[in-house]
């Protein structure tokens, strides 16, 4: 299998199926258009970063080409995903309505979701500074959490309000990703190198993979929360 034919398989029907589920909904495409734009713009130096270092790789044959280090496939998963975990939010965003009053605006549960992802920016720069077996895991949350920290800071209040909302997504999209992405490594379509990651796995899964796609649709899913409620302030 290669990449284009993963997409083919496992990507790109519940693109379509979603976008057809949403129906006549006339929601905003600018929260969801800028989200595609930032999460392209924010991945593509570090995805080059990691196929550089050789934390991920690319048999010959496998993809269409390469822009930079990253195969132009991997460029159009950035978007896929966003776009994925952005419509399937998008289903059940009626059963969870933004709230006249978002969940009262405390200070002190966004510090403690900034102070919590914070804590975890510091785990990921060590993990960097070891490298080694923890490269992959600390470039992932050195990554991802100080954005998800900066959030949390900014409006936690509103990611609090509609939790539920934020679950729903993140975990069956996960679960999902995570069966796709067994399947492609499975397949060599794409390894994680051995001398970059810690062993450890689920079902074979390196658990660096898995926390990849969880904490990418957390960032879509808190994102499109916060661009979706009146205020975040």
């Amino acid at each position: 299998m290669t990449y284009l034919q993963f997409h083919l398989a496992f990507t790109l029907p519940p693109l379509v199926a979603l976008a057809l589920l949403q129906g006549r909904t006339r929601e905003r495409w600018w929260p969801l258009a800028l989200l595609v734009g930032i999460a392209f713009v924010y991945t593509t130096p570090w995805d080059n970063y990691l196929v550089a270092r050789e934390v991920w790789s690319y048999p010959p044959g496998r993809v269409l080409a390469t822009v930079g280090w990253v195969p132009v496939e991997e460029y159009a998963f950035f978007v896929i995903q966003t776009v994925l975990a952005g419509l399937w939010l998008r289903l059940f965003q009626a059963r969870w309505p933004v709230p006249p009053e978002p969940a009262s605006a405390t200070m002190g549960g966004r510090v403690a979701g900034a102070v919590f992802f914070g804590v975890l920016t510091l785990a990921g720069v060590a993990m960097l500074v070891a490298s080694g077996h923890w490269l992959y895991l600390g470039l992932i949350l050195a990554w991802a959490c100080p954005v998800l920290a900066g959030m949390w800071w900014l409006g936690g209040h509103l990611i609090w309000a509609r939790r539920r909302l934020v679950a729903v997504t993140i975990v069956p999209l996960s679960l999902y990703l995570w069966i796709a992405d067994r399947v492609a490594i499975g397949q060599g379509i794409w390894d994680i190198t051995d001398a970059t990651r810690t062993g450890w796995e689920i079902v074979g899964l390196p658990v660096e993979e898995a926390l990849f796609f969880v904490v990418t649709t957390l960032l879509v899913a808190q994102g499109l929360v916060m661009l979706e409620t009146p205020s975040a302030s």
